[in-house]
C-alpha cells in the first residue's frame, strides 16, 4: 500500500478568477496542468468575461 500523503503536501494553484488557493484532486490527475479555476462557479465566471472581452466594446 502507498503512502498516505497529508493534504498539506499537496500541489496547490492559484484560482485565476478568485484568486484563492486550491489543492490538487485525484479526479484533476490527468488534466492539473489545464486546471485554472477552482470550482464550476469561477469556471463559468471566466467564460463570461472572455465572451464580454471579444464582443468588441
Amino acid at each position: 500500500m502507498p503512502p498516505l500523503r497529508r493534504k498539506g503536501d499537496l500541489p496547490v494553484k492559484t484560482c485565476t478568477v478568485c484568486a484563492r488557493p486550491f489543492a490538487w484532486r485525484k479526479r484533476w490527475s490527468r488534466v492539473w496542468d489545464t486546471i485554472e479555476t477552482c470550482s464550476d462557479r469561477c469556471r463559468e465566471e471566466a467564460r463570461r468575461r472572455r465572451r464580454a472581452s471579444g464582443r468588441g466594446e
